[in-house]
Parts: C-alpha cells; sequence; structure tokens
C-alpha cells in the first residue's frame, strides 16, 4: 500500500475471510451463515464487503432497512437479503429488489399480506421475528393463532424463517437470562410449525451466540460485528482479525511554551515545554468530543501518544513531545493497536459506536 497522505479506513479483505471461515469452523456444515452488512457493514463498505463474502459463500445478508439491500442489489449483490427492520412505506421498494423482510407485529403483516397482494406476489419470502425478552421488536407466542388467522389460505406470502435476537450473549453473569430465551423460542417455534404445517428456517445467535452458545444454532447462525474483527471479549481476539483500520497523518507540529494553551475553549494548557501534532480529522469524521482532554490515545511510529484538548469538527491534537516524528508522518487512530474495542473503551463506549459512526467523508481504501 502507499503512504498513508489523508485520512483514511482501510478495509482488509483478507481480515474478513480470515474471520469468516473462522467463525464458519465453529458451526457445523449444513448450518447456514448469515452475514451482517447493515450500517455501511458496520462503518466499513457495504458493496466490497458483501461481494467478497458472496464469493466465499454467504447463504444470507442482513441489513436493517430497505435502502441498504437496494445498494446491494444495485452493485450486483444476489444472496437472500433479510431487511431487519423495514418501515412499510418501502414494502413496494423492497418487493421490486428482491428483498425479505422481517415481519414483527400484527399491523406491519398486514400491511404486507396487503402490499403482496396489490403487487401479485405468490410465496413472497418473509421472516418472521419473535420477541423472547429484548423487548425491541417482535411478536409473542401468543400471536401464533393471530398470525395463522391472517395468513390461513392465503398465498401471497410463504415464511422462510423464524427468529429471535437474544439480548446479552456476550455477558456471562447474564447466561440464565440467554437460556430463557433460548427456552421461549423452542416453545414457540414447534407450536407454530405444527399448526403451519412446515418447518422455516430458524436462527436466534448473534457473534456471542456462536461464540459462547453453541448448543443453539439451529438452522442458521447470524454475524455482525465478529466478521469485522471483534468477539465482545478479549479472548477471543487471538482469533479475529480487525478488519478496518483508521489511518492518518501529522498535519502540523507545533512546540509549546509552558502556560500556552491548546484548543478551542483552552481546553489544554501547557505545564511545561510540550510538543503537539495537529490531525486532520474530527467529531465530523466520528470521534466524537468525548474523546478529548487526555483520555484517548493513538498510535504514532509505534508509540501511545494522548489527545489533548477539545477535539475539533476537523482535527485533534495529540502530545508528541516524547516520540520522534514529522510532519507527513502516519497515526494509527485504531486498527491493531489500538484495536476498535480499546480505543472505544478510552470513552466507555463500544467497538460498534465507533466503527459505525466512522464518517462518509472518511476515504475508504479497499485492500487484500
Amino acid at each position: 500500500m502507499p503512504k498513508t497522505s489523508e485520512t483514511q479506513l482501510e478495509i482488509d479483505l483478507s481480515a474478513l475471510e480470515h474471520n469468516y471461515r473462522y467463525l464458519r469452523s465453529l458451526i457445523p456444515s449444513n448450518t447456514k451463515f448469515l452475514a451482517v452488512v447493515k450500517a455501511f457493514a458496520y462503518g466499513s463498505e457495504a458493496v466490497a464487503i458483501a461481494k467478497k463474502l458472496e464469493t466465499l459463500g454467504a447463504d444470507y445478508f442482513a441489513v436493517a432497512y430497505v435502502k441498504e439491500g437496494v445498494a446491494l442489489r444495485q452493485a450486483g449483490i444476489t444472496t437472500p437479503i433479510l431487511v431487519l427492520h423495514p418501515q412499510t412505506v418501502h414494502f413496494n421498494e423492497l418487493m421490486e429488489n428482491c428483498l425479505e423482510p422481517s415481519l414483527y407485529s400484527v399491523k406491519v403483516l398486514k400491511e404486507f399480506l396487503e402490499a403482496a397482494q396489490n403487487n401479485g406476489q405468490s410465496n413472497y419470502p418473509v421472516h418472521i421475528k419473535f420477541n423472547t425478552g429484548l423487548n425491541r421488536l417482535g411478536f409473542s407466542g401468543e400471536h401464533i393463532d393471530e398470525i395463522m388467522d391472517l395468513i390461513r389460505n392465503r398465498g401471497e406470502i410463504k415464511i422462510t424463517s423464524f427468529f429471535s435476537h437474544l439480548a446479552a450473549t456476550e455477558d456471562p453473569n447474564e447466561k440464565a437470562f440467554t437460556l430463557k430465551q433460548i427456552g421461549t423460542f423452542n416453545k414457540i417455534v414447534p407450536e407454530f410449525e405444527e399448526k403451519l404445517g412446515y418447518s422455516p428456517l430458524k436462527h436466534i445467535l448473534n457473534t456471542s451466540g456462536i461464540l459462547n452458545y453453541k448448543a443453539a444454532q439451529f438452522d442458521m447462525v447470524r454475524s455482525g460485528i465478529g466478521l469485522y474483527g471483534y468477539g465482545n471479549d478479549p479472548k477471543f481476539d487471538p482469533y479475529l482479525k480487525p478488519v478496518a483500520t483508521l489511518k492518518t497523518v501529522i498535519s502540523q507540529i507545533h512546540r509549546i511554551a509552558p502556560h500556552e494553551s491548546v484548543g478551542y475553549n483552552r481546553a489544554f494548557t501547557s505545564k511545561d515545554y510540550r510538543v503537539t501534532a495537529t490531525l486532520p480529522l474530527g467529531h465530523a469524521d466520528g470521534i466524537g468530543r468525548q474523546y478529548g482532554q487526555g483520555k484517548a490515545m493513538v498510535n504514532v511510529k509505534g508509540k501511545m501518544a494522548p489527545l489533548i484538548g477539545n477535539v475539533c469538527m476537523d482535527m485533534i491534537m495529540i502530545d508528541v513531545t516524547d516520540i520522534e516524528c514529522q510532519e507527513g508522518d502516519e497515526v494509527i487512530i485504531f486498527g491493531e493497536k489500538p484495536n476498535a474495542d480499546e480505543f472505544a473503551a478510552f470513552a466507555d463506549t463500544i467497538s460498534y459506536e465507533l466503527l459505525t459512526g466512522i464518517s462518509q467523508r472518511v476515504t475508504r481504501i479497499i485492500k487484500g
């Protein structure tokens, strides 16, 4: 790769392949694999990620909203795509692009049946989501008869899968709650299958579920953050590789005298002589103000340099007093060291928020 000359997010497809193959190794060969590529593939580049995963054999993709699925279809992705949170106003567009909706309430089911009928659909694939304790979206088991009453003797849709979402698979202190969720799912599904007369796919595990609850793999598993290199537990770090590395360069170096201040609101005032470097990224790029004033550190030539003062919209300042560096040198915000989990922890948040928050104005570089 050429030397970094601007702020860029480097996306390593070989790391993606490594993570996919590792996660695949944890499930039986006949268990399907759904790759979650919502939110620009967790802040990276959805089309490049999806195309790579399609060549690797991913069975399904999942996005949050219809427009995300449309973008993948327009890029040539042909693998089935589950839309996890479709809005009813987009149902016609969803069907035009052969996307598969998650249906999670009576209202949404009724509106999709109407839209499917108006579009002349037959056996259109849909996914029924059950709420087993996360309490965000989903039918309860008490809705089975009502769902059956709505779909009985109608041919517009065919249920492709039953699924649910676990709340705390990464937390060993919540094992009892997780097992209760799995038990609820295990109770709902056979009752529904008996009344339906056939057996759709079943899936409930997310990345941490794959890693920690192998007995609940059912017919398909879903992975998002794991594909991008994070297992929500440091013990899995040796087995996964970060896909995204946020890099930038030193724009200017300043020598600060005692009692001089740096940045807006004079948030940093030097007690002695210091050397600072200004970097061309800020909260408009996804590095929020919560990382400033010494909380976060970045990698300059293998050494860690703290952010000082307030994060600006387009710039951050770091203390490089003890680091030999010059203008134009590369700086790693997150990647291998620190990784996104570690950098996010500086601000008491999680890798998901950090990765998905990287602005689309940051140049994406695809490698591998």
